[in-house]
C-alpha cells in the first residue's frame, strides 16, 4: 500500500505540474498575443489574378477583344485587391469601353503590359462617344506596367477621314462629332498611373475628372507637336494631385490644370514639344474658375509655344491663388512666362468686364532660350494680377524666324528680385495698386 500510494501521490504531482506549465503557457499567450501569432497564423489571402487570355482575347492587333476586356474587369471586380492583366507580347483591339467601378471592390492593379489599340473604324466609335478607355467610381485603383495604350489618333487629326469627324444627326443630317480622349478617369480617390506609355491620342491623352488623390509617374506620353488638342495630363476638378518624373511631348498644353483643381504638385517633368503646363483656360462663357495651392519646380520644357502661363477668359467670376512656379529650364521656348486674362480661342470675342482674379504668384529661378518674347503679362482692367514676385530670371533669346518682342505688362502688380535678364520695367510696384482695392472673387473650398 505505501508503494502504490507513494506511486500515485508522484504521479498526481506531475500531472498537476504538466497542468500547472500549460495554463501558465496559455495565461502568457493571452497577455502577449505571441502563442496563438503563432500556432493560429493564418495563410495571407492570395490575390486575384485576371488574364484576358483566359475570356477569349486573341491578342492579334485585329481581332476584336472588347468584350473579353469586359468579362475580365467583371471577375476583377468582384475581389479585393485582384489585377487584371494584359500580358506582354500581345497587341489588343479595343473599342470604347467603359471600367465601371460602382460594384467593384478597392484596391484593383489594372496591369498593361501589352499593348491596347484603338478602332481605326468610325463605326466602332458609334455617336456621342467623348472617351476610349474610362475608369469610374474607384477608390484605389492603379494602371501600372510597361505597356502601351496607342489611340492611332491620326484619323481624327486630318480632313481625309471626314467620317471620323461627323455622325448622323436626327436634323441636319450631320453634326460634329466630338474627338474622344484616350484614357479618362472619373470619380475616383487615392489613384495611381505609373510605367505605361500613351500615344497618338485622338484629343486628350490621359484626364483626371473629379477625383482626389492621383499619383502619376514614370510614364511617357508623346504625339505629334502639330496634332490638335492633344493635351497630355488633363486636371479638372481633382485635388491632392502629384505628378513626377514623366516625358510629355503631344500638340497642346503637357499639363492642364482647369477649375475645380487645389493642391497640385507636379515636379521632374519635361515638357516638349507642346504648349507647355497650364493653368487654364479658366472660366469660359461666363463662368467661375477657382484653382489653388499649386507648386511646378524642376521642369524642363523644350521647343514649345509657351512655359508656364495662366490663361482666362473675359467675363468669367473665379480666382486664381497660391502659384508657385521654380527652377524651370527653358529651350528654344516662345513665351517662356506668360498670364492672359484676355484668352480667346474664337475668331472674335466680345470685350467683357469681369474677370477671374489672379494673385499671388511667384516666379523663381526661370532661365534659358526664348524665341519670341521672354515675358508677357496681359491682365484684365477690372482685376488686375496682383503680388507677382519674379526673382532670378535668366532669359536670353535665340532667333527661330520669329518676330522678337520685348517683355510686355498690363495692370500687372509685384515686385522684382534680382537677376533679372532681360530687363522687366513695365511691372508696377504693389502699393499703386491700392486703389483697386481688394480682390472679391470666392470660390467654394
Amino acid at each position: 500500500m505505501r508503494g502504490f500510494s507513494f506511486k500515485y501521490k508522484t504521479f498526481v504531482i506531475l500531472i498537476a505540474g504538466l497542468l500547472w506549465l500549460s495554463t501558465s503557457a496559455v495565461c502568457n499567450a493571452a497577455t502577449t498575443g505571441k502563442y496563438w501569432r503563432h500556432t493560429h497564423k493564418s495563410k495571407p489571402r492570395q490575390r486575384l489574378k485576371v488574364n484576358v487570355l483566359g475570356y477569349g482575347a486573341k491578342g492579334d492587333g485585329e481581332s476584336d477583344d472588347t468584350k473579353a476586356f469586359q468579362a475580365a474587369w467583371g471577375d476583377a471586380c468582384k475581389s479585393e485587391a485582384s489585377m487584371m492583366i494584359v500580358p506582354l507580347g500581345y497587341k489588343f483591339l479595343v473599342g470604347p469601353t467603359s471600367f465601371s467601378g460602382s460594384n467593384c471592390h478597392k484596391n484593383i492593379t489594372f496591369k498593361l503590359d501589352g499593348t491596347i489599340l484603338a478602332p481605326t473604324n468610325s463605326k466602332a466609335w458609334g455617336a456621342g462617344v467623348d472617351q476610349w478607355l474610362e475608369f469610374t467610381n474607384l477608390v484605389g485603383f492603379k494602371i501600372k506596367g510597361k505597356g502601351t495604350l496607342d489611340g492611332r489618333g491620326s484619323v481624327w487629326w486630318t480632313d481625309s477621314f471626314r467620317d471620323f469627324k461627323q455622325v448622323s444627326g436626327p436634323m441636319d443630317g450631320k453634326k460634329q462629332r466630338s474627338r474622344p480622349t484616350a484614357l479618362m478617369i472619373v470619380g475616383g480617390a487615392k489613384m495611381t498611373v505609373t510605367g505605361i506609355t500613351i500615344q497618338n491620342s485622338p484629343q486628350f491623352h490621359l484626364t483626371f475628372d473629379n477625383c482626389d488623390g492621383v499619383l502619376v509617374h514614370h510614364i511617357s506620353i508623346s504625339s505629334p507637336g502639330d496634332s490638335p488638342n492633344t493635351d497630355g495630363i488633363h486636371l479638372r476638378n481633382t485635388k491632392n494631385v502629384i505628378i513626377h518624373h514623366t516625358n510629355l511631348a503631344c500638340g497642346d498644353d503637357c499639363i492642364s490644370i482647369q477649375t475645380g483643381c487645389t493642391n497640385v504638385l507636379i515636379h521632374d517633368v519635361h515638357c516638349g514639344p507642346g504648349h507647355g503646363i497650364s493653368i487654364g483656360s479658366l472660366g469660359i462663357d461666363g463662368t467661375t474658375g477657382c484653382v489653388s495651392n499649386i507648386t511646378v519646380r524642376n521642369i524642363k520644357l523644350h521647343n514649345t509655344m509657351t512655359g508656364v502661363r495662366i490663361k482666362t477668359w473675359q467675363g468669367a467670376k473665379g480666382m486664381v491663388r497660391g502659384v508657385s512656379f521654380s527652377n524651370i529650364e527653358v529651350s528654344k521656348v516662345e513665351v517662356p512666362i506668360m498670364i492672359n486674362q484676355y484668352y480667346c480661342d474664337h475668331s472674335f470675342c466680345e470685350n467683357r468686364s469681369a474677370a477671374v482674379s489672379i494673385a499671388n504668384i511667384s516666379y523663381e529661378n526661370i532661365k534659358g532660350s526664348y524665341t519670341v518674347q521672354p515675358l508677357h503679362l496681359s491682365c484684365s482692367d477690372s482685376k488686375p494680377c496682383m503680388n507677382l514676385n519674379l526673382s532670378d530670371i535668366e532669359l536670353k533669346p535665340k532667333p527661330n524666324g520669329h518676330q522678337m518682342a520685348e517683355p510686355f505688362c498690363w495692370q500687372a502688380f509685384g515686385e522684382l528680385n534680382a537677376p533679372i535678364i532681360p530687363e522687366i520695367d513695365c511691372l508696377q510696384e504693389e502699393h499703386t495698386s491700392k486703389r483697386w482695392g481688394h480682390h472679391d472673387a470666392k470660390c467654394a473650398a
